[in-house]
């Protein structure tokens, strides 16, 4: 199932587990937001709102508060001495959507926990570094080169013949 919502006017498609950056909301990191203005309803068989559907909901968990990029704008007027630079940077909040709810349900206060991470690699035993430096095969050296032989001399480009003397 997805959505369509709107919010910061701009309207963005979700799903379950998506994650999204929109115009900066309230909220701190961990926290559940609301997000009621539902376009869309998608799935098998699609609703649609006039202009949004009454009941329908998108829970979604704030994950952080920052900036976006900068942006620079520059305007100038040729030849009239008028140049102005000023910069930008947008507040935007990134949301990770949890729920999508119909029917006037209430989202859960408490965010998902995070899927279980795959546990990483235990640490090597010294003994099993010993057998591993023991295994590796000792450094090539480069081959010497014989004394006698280098590179021949560069070529002297070939020379036009003489130009034959004139018969009178």
């Amino acid at each position: 199932m997805f959505a369509v919502i709107r919010t910061g006017g701009k309207q963005y498609r979700v799903a379950p587990n998506d994650i999204i950056e929109v115009e900066k909301i309230a909220g701190k990191p961990g926290e559940i937001v609301e997000l009621a203005e539902v376009l869309l309803l998608g799935g098998d068989s699609p609703k649609t709102g006039s202009p949004t559907i009454t009941g329908a909901l998108v829970a979604a968990e704030v994950l952080e508060q920052k900036k976006g990029d900068k942006i620079v704008v520059f305007k100038k007027k040729r030849r009239k001495n008028y140049r102005r630079t000023k910069g930008h940077r947008q507040e935007l909040t990134a949301l990770r959507i949890t729920e999508i709810l119909t029917d006037g349900k209430k989202p859960s206060k408490t965010p998902p926990k995070p899927e279980a991470k795959k546990p990483e690699k235990k640490a090597e035993t010294k003994t099993e570094v010993k057998a591993k430096a023991d295994k590796k095969p000792a450094p090539k050296k480069a081959e010497a080169k014989p004394a006698g032989k280098t590179k021949p001399a560069a070529k002297a480009p070939a020379k036009k013949p003489a130009a034959k003397p004139k018969k009178k």
